[in-house]
């Protein structure tokens, strides 16, 4: 049996890494491919209870480093118990977030030295990275803007945030898709939902069948 793809989302609010991860499943699926859709924080039954931790409540509940240790054991959960298995079953996982925002969110723009972060998931994740990671990139006014039309008063503690902090974040990971052009593919977020498909389609031509 053939290995699966373990495939990530990343970008700051709004980009629509949600909504890219189904209807990248449902293209692959067409194509006669299997794929696990699935997110961070959460994905499995641990890390789903974690979540609620990180998501709720004021946004100076958690500091950087408690945060950045309850992502890394969320993560190392989630990729315990659900992403290494389906991989090992020939599944293609699609995981909308994963240890870029960590370095992003708690890393540069949470002044947390970035080989701390990757630390934490040498240990807990075993360094486990995806082989294709899609950078879901928009101005950030404009994610904002889709985030508080997507959320209303129900945004989380980290769309909550200023946009010096978003500007941050969005910084954090062109700096990665810079340093890593082998995993990172950039695609054009500002685009109509099916362009932004399939410009992800396009970039995994070498893997499809």
């Amino acid at each position: 049996m053939n290995a699966g793809r373990f495939l990530s989302l990343e970008g700051g609010e709004g980009a629509g890494k949600s909504t890219q991860g189904r209807a990248l499943a449902a293209a692959l699926a067409a194509r006669g491919v299997e794929a696990v859709v699935t997110r961070e924080p959460g994905g499995s039954d641990g890390a789903e209870s974690i979540r609620a931790l990180l998501m709720q409540g004021d946004a100076a509940r958690w500091s950087p480093r408690a945060e950045a240790l309850l992502f890394a054991a969320a993560r190392a959960d989630h990729v315990e118990r659900v992403i290494r298995p389906a991989l090992a079953a020939g599944r293609w996982v699609i995981c909308d977030r994963y240890l870029d925002s960590s370095r992003a969110y708690q890393g540069l723009a949470g002044r947390l030295d970035d080989d701390a972060i990757l630390a934490l998931h040498a240990f807990g994740s075993e360094g486990l990275l995806p082989d294709r990671t899609f950078l879901l990139a928009l101005p950030t006014e404009v994610g904002a803007a889709r985030a508080a039309a997507r959320d209303g008063l129900a945004a989380d503690r980290f769309a909550a945030r200023g946009s010096a902090f978003h500007a941050e974040v969005a910084a954090a990971f062109d700096r990665f898709a810079a340093q890593e052009p082998d995993r990172f593919r950039r695609i054009d977020a500002t685009l109509p939902p099916a362009a932004v498909t399939q410009a992800m389609l396009d970039s995994l031509a070498d893997w499809l069948p």
